[in-house]
């Protein structure tokens, strides 16, 4: 099975469910630069270490925002920046460039919509300081980039509180994956930890109910009676939750899908996942 869904066994999930102010250097008039060099090849283009790259109408407008984010260079198109002026965000003001010089800057198969911005990266809190009143996400070695920032998008869509990651085998926030998440990675902190095992241990201890999301689960997530907070935890596709995860865990569960497809790749299992854990805490 490809990286694109899960398969029905050893999955994510189951039957079924698989799984302050801002700073800117250089504030001032629209600039307009000379006409861009030409793109040589379909290169990667390379980028200062330790920056995220965002791009796209959402990615870079909940960025700007975001008053802790502080965006080192923002482009936009003359389009892009009518846009932005009609939003009342124009601090800082963009250099004003041609769509050719952001699809310079981007993959060769970014959607830019007109909008380049490089920034820093977001603090990540330490775990202990994730607040208990709410769901947290935990990937276990989720490494495609599409689908952690799908994750993301969800994630601030449902009010989680944060979403663990380790250090290793996960992607990093920017480019694509900023992408995919269309501005949750400002709503939604990333705690990134060494050891996932010994976070499950930490959230445990702070209250937490650690829920895995595997095919061979011996209940289905709608019957568990939840109360806040809730740990959800999903593991790649195909290989799903590693087994010290799936023994640290207090209970695995699925999600029972009523048709022929009986899978779900793993941001739509995150989806579903976290729509069937808010309603049974609501209850």
């Amino acid at each position: 099975m490809g990286q694109g869904s899960m398969a029905s066994k050893g999955s994510t999930a189951a039957k079924g469910f698989k799984p302050g102010s801002r700073a800117f250097a250089g504030k001032g008039a629209p600039r307009r630069p000379g006409r861009p060099a030409p793109r040589s090849g379909r290169e990667r283009p390379r980028h200062a270490e330790n920056t995220v790259i965002l791009y796209g109408w959402h990615p870079v407008s909940e960025a700007l925002r975001n008053p802790a984010r502080r965006i080192r260079r923002l482009l936009a198109t003359e389009n892009a920046a009518k846009r932005l002026a009609e939003a009342g965000l124009l601090d800082p003001s963009p250099e004003i460039v041609r769509p050719a010089e952001i699809d310079r800057l981007v993959s060769a198969d970014a959607v830019h919509q007109g909008l380049y911005a490089e920034c820093d990266p977001l603090e990540s809190p330490e775990l202990d300081a994730v607040p208990t009143d709410g769901i947290v996400l935990v990937l276990d070695q989720v490494t495609d980039p599409h689908n952690v920032g799908a994750i993301v998008r969800s994630a601030a869509a449902f009010a989680v509180r944060a979403i663990v990651t380790t250090n290793r085998h996960s992607p990093e926030a920017t480019g694509v994956l900023a992408k995919a998440a269309s501005g949750g990675l400002e709503h939604t902190p990333l705690v990134t930890v060494q050891n996932l095992a010994r976070a499950l241990e930490g959230l445990r201890d702070r209250g937490f109910t650690l829920v895995g999301l595997d095919s061979n689960g011996d209940v289905e997530l709608g019957d568990i009676e939840l109360t806040a907070p809730v740990a959800l935890v999903l593991g790649a596709e195909g290989k799903g939750l590693r087994q010290k995860t799936r023994e640290t865990c207090d209970r695995l569960a699925r999600i029972d899908l009523p048709g022929r497809i009986d899978s779900l790749n793993v941001s739509n299992a995150a989806a579903l996942a976290l729509y069937v854990a808010s309603r049974a805490i609501k209850r």
